[in-house]
């Protein structure tokens, strides 16, 4: 599948309350061109979370049958739930859009291997681990277990900080936000140099 050769596919990981989520709307409020990659997975939609907007939320059994059918560039079992990226949705959306993925490290891992898109990779973390756990209570959609279970991931999340392009500290949104646009903009100026020395 040929991709749009001027898109650019951003991954952004990070350990659970990093403020992913919210790095990731403030790309898309000022960048029109990014679209989110909608994962599909098999966990229970929050309250507040709409079905083709946040997630395609699927059974086990059509989860597994995309498996073995090769439908997805990635996917990992995180605390017991499967989650996606299907390649249909994906080349879909590349022919005109930049693309935001909100995946962990093992769907970075799965996604590199395929040399055709134009990948960049950051990793966000917290500026420490008492920050973190202060944050993922804030945040209140979690239970004390599931606080717990996602805070005791992050000394297993940082471990794969080498297969990033870049390692952010999340200390100051604002600060934080400032470097993502400056890695876009450095990305989409060497795109465009290769494109034109292409013709």
């Amino acid at each position: 599948m040929t991709h749009g050769k001027k898109n650019i596919m951003l991954i952004l990981s990070s350990p659970s309350g990093a403020g992913k989520t919210t790095i990731t709307k403030k790309i898309q409020q000022k960048y029109h061109s990014f679209k989110i990659s909608v994962s599909h997975t098999t966990r229970r939609p929050r309250s507040n979370e709409i079905d083709g907007v946040d997630y395609h939320f699927i059974s086990q059994d059509k989860f597994k049958n995309l498996i073995k059918e090769d439908q997805f560039y990635e996917y990992a079992e995180i605390f017991d739930n499967y989650y996606g990226t299907l390649k249909k949705n994906v080349d879909e959306l590349s022919k005109t859009n930049d693309i935001i993925f909100d995946i962990d490290w093992q769907g970075t891992k799965q996604l590199s291997k395929y040399k055709n898109l134009n990948l960049i990779k950051i990793y966000l973390i917290p500026p420490n681990k008492t920050e973190l756990k202060d944050r993922l209570i804030k945040r209140n959609q979690n239970s004390s277990e599931e606080v717990k279970r996602r805070f005791n991931a992050f000394d297993e999340d940082i471990k794969h900080w080498k297969d990033y392009d870049y390692i952010l500290i999340n200390e100051n949104l604002e600060n934080c936000y400032k470097q993502i646009e400056r890695i876009i903009a450095s990305k989409k100026q060497e795109i465009i140099s290769n494109f034109q020395k292409a013709l």
